[in-house]
């Protein structure tokens, strides 16, 4: 029993030591020295990534500056601060006996604010924001050496939040400008900047999207979304890429917090340099105008207007005497190309009729009625500026609308004209009509791409939709005009 007993305890040591084998292998001397090797190499690599990224920054940094601004701004000497909040200030006993102290004159006082900005000329023309230097007294600049100048506003758009500043200096660092275009998602990105007034801070990210519009920033949206850590006292400063080349202005943020929450947004350079160009050659911006209300393509319009897919911009409405009217552009037309270029959406297409010079000639290329066709347009610079049978179909029941004609009264109240479509008298709640935003006191002007002027004619457009069980409307509220397309179930 005890050599059994040792047999068995002999075979169970075994076992675990070969057990470990599997767990802790032993390696060879050729092996360890293998691991080692991939490990120097990996640090070696990263090293070289860090020095890379050192040697980018040490070379765009003296171009980055610091931006302080002064405004002189003007308040009562009341405690209310030259406010009336409760209406007594007329009254004839306060005024007996507190109005010459009110007729004082106002304190005044200095309200301050800091950004950043790049120098891109030798000469002391500085990119920046113009949320930056706004309406301010004094612009105030610092550079990385330490040097202070005044600088004077070039020129400022408010519309695309660009700004172009400039120093009395020469021979002075400058950072060169890359093409934005160009750039992919997931590329690593440096933002410089002075956030909270600490000047000379380095972030390091990627390029988390691009071509971010309807933000509600700006008039005119394209923006660059990075994870590279941007604050209040960024804007106006570079973001750059592993060239060391400017490929955006770092202008926002997203933050519930007030400060960074991992997305930040930069103008694209391509953007600011059109921007920039006439800023210092006129001191304002003048955009192009086609002239057209559009709207995006989903898969219902796609699929009524005969698309395979959702591509391209709907013309919704061309403008009486605008270039688009006078080259022959209409509403329905889908604008799928740009000079060769794909139209991606409004955003896109908008911000490139604005940058197009007045009196140059675009080509779009178009479907219209299902056929192709090639338009010319010469841009120009933008201006400065229910009572009769109503119809309850079986097919307008199931949408939630009721439609009626269009009298001269109605038409007056309306600011329609007599004849122009059918006016929307009810729409039920949550019905189909009204997820897709129609409402009473609109105008329907198209069904399925036929102009309409009465109920008759409305109901008779509306026949095609029981075959397809898809409607197409135009609709038109005040000024604007839109197509909406509604899935019958």
């Amino acid at each position: 029993m005890k050599i059994n007993s040792s047999t068995e305890a002999k075979q169970s040591l075994f076992s675990l030591l070969l057990s470990m084998l599997f767990v802790f292998p032993i390696l060879l001397p050729g092996q360890v020295s293998a691991r080692t090797a991939q490990e120097d190499a990996n640090i070696e690599l990263l090293s070289k990534t860090s020095q890379a990224i050192a040697e980018i920054v040490k070379e765009a940094m003296p171009a980055v500056v610091f931006v302080q601004v002064e405004k002189t701004v003007e308040q009562g000497p009341s405690p209310f601060g030259g406010q009336d909040p409760f209406g007594m200030f007329n009254d004839p006993f306060f005024q007996r006996f507190f109005g010459p102290h009110l007729r004082q004159r106002p304190r005044k006082f200095k309200q301050r604010g800091q950004g950043s900005g790049f120098i891109i000329s030798r000469d002391g023309y500085i990119l920046t924001n113009n949320h930056v230097v706004g309406d301010a007294d004094t612009i105030r600049v610092k550079l990385a050496d330490g040097r202070k100048f005044k600088a004077k506003v070039i020129g400022k758009d408010p519309q695309s939040d660009v700004a172009v500043i400039k120093i009395n200096a020469t021979g002075l660092p400058t950072l060169p400008l890359g093409n934005s275009d160009s750039i992919q998602v997931g590329e690593w990105v440096i933002a410089i900047g002075n956030p909270f007034g600490l000047t000379q801070t380095v972030t390091v990210g990627v390029i988390s999207a691009k071509g971010r519009s309807r933000l509600g920033i700006t008039d005119y949206e394209d923006y660059i979304q990075t994870d590279a850590a941007i604050n209040p006292g960024n804007s106006g400063g570079p973001l750059i890429n592993i060239h060391g080349e400017a490929i955006g202005i770092n202008s926002a943020i997203f933050s519930r917090s007030g400060g960074y929450m991992g997305i930040g947004f930069a103008i694209p350079i391509n953007m600011a340099k059109a921007v920039k160009n006439q800023l210092i050659k006129n001191g304002k911006v003048v955009r192009g105008w086609l002239g057209v209300v559009i709207q995006e393509i989903d898969e219902d319009l796609a699929k009524s207007f005969g698309l395979k897919k959702a591509e391209g911009v709907l013309i919704s409405e061309v403008a009486e005497n605008s270039p688009a009217k006078k080259a022959g552009l209409k509403s329905g037309d889908i604008i799928l190309k740009m000079d060769g270029h794909n139209v991606v959406d409004i955003g896109e297409l908008r911000n490139k009729i604005a940058l197009t010079p007045p009196g140059s000639k675009v080509t779009f290329d178009i479907l219209r009625e299902g056929k192709h066709k090639t338009v010319t347009v010469t841009i120009e610079e933008k201006p400065g500026g229910v009572s009769v049978a109503m119809s309850k179909h079986e097919i307008l029941k199931e949408l939630g609308l009721v439609v009626q004609e269009l009298t001269p009264d109605l038409a007056q109240q309306f600011g329609y004209h007599e004849g122009q479509g059918v006016l929307v008298a009810e729409v039920e709640p949550g019905s189909l009509a009204a997820s897709v935003g129609i409402q009473p006191g609109q105008l329907i002007e198209e069904v399925n791409r036929k102009k309409v002027s009465t109920v008759k004619e409305f109901l008779k457009a509306l026949e095609k939709s029981n075959k397809t069980k898809r409607v197409l409307f135009k609709v038109r509220d005040g000024d604007m005009s839109r197509y909406v397309a509604l899935r019958l179930p």
